[in-house]
């Protein structure tokens, strides 16, 4: 134990880390907590958090030189530029306060950083960077680390029309319900170019870091104005992020008590994008995870309820496109022209005097290209009030009611998502939440005029969307699915048409209506659970002749050990789908658009539901399609025998399949990864473990997982990999992966008396007097 003076909290509080390195905060005022929360940040996330601000706010190029001015460039469009009073209302009459505190509690441990009472993070030193203090308005103003769709799908749709037909672009992207063939014709007839949105795309991406970019001269800064090419993912394939949550009601549970899970699908890195904090001070008493750079969480419980996210696939973004007048400086509106509106922003870039350069918007959104009489701008929520990522859970996660809780939700803004809800007096919900624009006259999939005829009039809000409270079935969940509920008018109110549609919805609500998820160890496995349906629907075409014994008498469990997944796995990555999607695109501008195929389409088109598709890849007969079917098995078990022997009794798709933790500074020389580790799993299982064919590693995927004995709330587990801190060499950097790796969990301590008696280190924090 260990005690400091600090100024800051306005009474004695604690910081105790337990055996896992959560870190539990005692306060006697809301204010402390909250400055306690940040403080903690500091102290086990500073490098990270201060990478995001300055990503977000558009300052990376005063620490890190021209190569990324471009970057800070396009994060500034998308910077939240309106009324403070409106943004901090949406998110709670404390919200202002909360951030205030929590920027000042992140200062106030970068002070200590600074005056070297704390270890500065070895990133810091290898970039020679300092950490830079906060306002509480970067907390909110910062939007372009959020889940948001479907820009960038609309102009890869464009692409795959212009260069195929409607069809084709189902390889790219189901939709669900299917789209009427008018809809194509709301289209922009202006032919824009793949790189149309690169601007955004820049805006949305990560930081990365080459040699080759810190060191670029101020004349070559326009060489980093696009995502990093040594990216692997295209920036129009569909995004894997997504998530699994449920609620389980008391009935169908073993102690009489509901249940809630939750495990968030986000892409893997070191270190990992969540945080596990507990919080505790007088009227509050909240544990669960978050995202380090933000106060409060977003799964958990507050000792009354408890509650969690996954993504609701609304439609939250427009591609509007104008036809330019005055040498692009005015476009058209109506019956007149408008001008771009100018603003001027001052970069400081490290080496080199000050750079003033331009942000231009129409009425829509910002303008992201410009160019020979056509211009783009982006309409998205981003730019209204009430949107800062997962900020309205400052109201949501204090509710202790079904009603206060859905309630709450009416201001949440962004990202669009599934709420489940359970509390101790036994209620369940699911609340869809999310600010969805009410379009005119389209459907929101293809990019459009911008001269008015497709307008936004308004949102609809969570007490508009679809909702769920104590169902028959006795629970309640979700995974990226489309569950807008039959009956909704996807005409006067359309919400979103490219859902995930991978089984693992289906999969979840089978186990739990079975009676399979009534304890905490069963939830457990259900989270890890390596189930693929769409697999057994494949394995279920082969014809008796191909050579398919093995994959027929699998179970269709992705488990590391197992050699049936490896060959399915290596089947169809490298060799039905490549095949397939030759067949149907010989032309390689266009396969790199639907690349690398979306899975359920490919199952519906082998089983005859896609004739047009059929057709085009020349297997509209059952003979070419069981010839196509064993010929590419035969080659995936040639491919198998050749990297991992010939006996397939020791093949295990662990052994291809990794989990793999990367770290920002990796391409600099730095050995800061975690990995790799043996995994099961796959892209269409509940334990989401969606990789790559080029290496196999597991990009995306439950770095945090919670179950929560709703009443019982010390029989709670969770597990955040690689670890709770972000500071290589600190025992809790990496001492989860392993854990993860094998399915295992932690326990998830709330009671005081279980968190003191797995405390290993706690810091007294003594008000000091200014």
């Amino acid at each position: 134990m260990t005690e400091m003076t600090l100024p800051g909290p306005k009474a004695p509080a604690s910081i105790s880390i337990d055996t896992w390195g959560m870190a539990h905060i005692r306060a006697e005022n809301t204010h402390d907590a909250f400055f306690l929360q940040g403080f903690n940040a500091a102290r086990d996330r500073l490098w990270q958090i201060d990478l995001w601000r300055k990503r977000g706010l558009g300052l990376l190029a005063a620490d890190f030189g021209p190569g990324y001015l471009m970057q800070d460039r396009a994060a500034r469009l998308f910077l939240y530029r309106g009324d403070m009073k409106s943004e901090w209302a949406a998110y709670g009459d404390d919200a202002e306060d909360i951030c205030t505190a929590f920027a000042a509690g992140i200062n106030a441990g970068i002070d200590l950083v600074r005056n070297g009472t704390w270890e500065m993070p070895p990133e810091f030193d290898t970039l020679g960077t300092q950490p830079a203090h906060w306002q509480a308005e970067d907390v909110v103003r910062i939007r372009t680390h959020c889940l948001m769709r479907n820009a960038t799908s609309e102009l890869a749709r464009a692409q795959v029309h212009a260069l195929a037909d409607p069809q084709t672009d189902l390889l790219r992207t189901p939709l669900t319900p299917s789209v009427p063939q008018d809809e194509w014709h709301t289209a922009s007839k202006v032919n824009l170019p793949a790189d149309a949105l690169a601007v955004y795309e820049l805006a949305t991406a990560p930081v990365t870091f080459q040699r080759a970019r810190l060191d670029a001269t101020l004349k070559e800064a326009p060489v980093w104005s696009t995502v990093d090419a040594r990216k692997t993912v295209q920036p129009h394939a569909p995004s894997m992020e997504g998530s699994n949550n449920w609620a389980i009601a008391p009935e169908m549970t073993n102690t009489g008590r509901a249940i809630m899970a939750s495990d968030p699908h986000r892409l893997h890195a070191a270190p990992s994008l969540r945080y596990m904090v507990h919080l505790s001070a007088p009227g509050l008493d909240l544990i669960g995870a978050g995202e380090p750079s933000s106060p409060g969480i977003m799964a958990g419980h507050n000792g009354t309820a408890a509650f969690s996210l996954t993504i609701f696939f609304a439609d939250q973004e427009d591609v509007m496109v104008y036809e330019t007048t005055d040498h692009g400086k005015s476009y058209r509106y109506g019956d007149r022209t408008e001008p771009f509106t100018q603003i001027d922003e001052v970069f400081a870039v490290k080496g080199h005097a000050d750079q003033t350069l331009g942000l231009h918007f129409s009425r829509h959104g910002p303008v992201v290209y410009n160019m020979a009489g056509t211009a783009v701008a982006i309409r998205t929520v981003f730019t209204d009030p009430g949107t800062a990522p997962y900020m309205a859970t400052l109201k949501s996660m204090r509710a202790t009611t079904m009603p206060a809780f859905r309630e709450a939700l009416t201001t949440w803004g962004a990202p669009s998502v599934n709420m489940v809800y359970a509390d101790t007096g036994g209620d369940i919900c699911w609340q869809s939440a999310a600010y969805v624009p009410r379009r005119t006259g389209w459907r929101g999939l293809m990019p459009v005029d911008g001269s008015g005829a497709y307008e936004w009039t308004g949102f609809m809000t969570a007490a508009d969307l679809p909702a769920l409270e104590n169902p028959k079935t006795g629970f309640v969940h979700s995974a990226n699915e489309m569950n807008v509920p039959e009956g909704w008018d996807h005409n006067a109110n359309a919400i979103g048409f490219e859902w995930f549609e991978d089984g693992r919805a289906d999969r979840i609500a089978n186990v739990i209506a079975a009676g399979g998820a009534a304890d905490i160890a069963a939830n457990r496995a259900l989270q890890t659970d390596t189930f693929s349906a769409l697999a057994r629907d494949l394995i279920a075409l082969l014809p008796d002749s191909a050579p398919a014994d093995l994959l027929r008498g699998w179970d269709g469990h992705a488990t590391s050990d197992s050699g049936a997944a490896l060959l399915f796995e290596l089947w169809l990555s490298c060799h039905l789908r490549p095949a397939l999607l030759a067949r149907v695109a010989p032309d390689e501008t266009l396969r790199k658009f639907i690349a690398p195929g979306a899975v359920p389409t490919i199952v519906r088109m082998l089983e005859g539901k896609h004739p047009a598709l059929a057709r085009r890849a020349r297997l509209d007969s059952a003979t070419a399609r069981d010839t196509f079917l064993s010929e590419t098995l035969a080659a995936a078990w040639d491919d198998a025998s050749e990297r991992f022997g010939k006996d397939p009794a020791a093949w295990r798709w662990g052994d291809l399949h990794k989990g793999y933790f990367d770290h920002a500074l990796t391409p600099l020389g730095a050995s800061h990864d975690v990995g790799p580790l043996a995994t099961g799993g796959g892209s269409s299982t509940v334990m989401m473990a969606h990789y790559e064919a080029s290496d196999f590693r597991v990009r995306n995927g439950a770095s945090v997982r919670m179950v929560v004995d709703v009443g019982g709330w010390d029989n709670s587990v969770w597990i955040n990999t690689p670890g709770q801190s972000g500071v290589p060499g600190n025992a809790h950097y990496e001492d989860l992966a392993s854990l993860w790796a094998a399915g295992d969990y932690v326990p998830m301590l709330y009671s005081a008396d279980a968190v003191d008696k797995e405390t290993r280190t706690r810091l007294n924090l003594i008000p000091k007097v200014v």
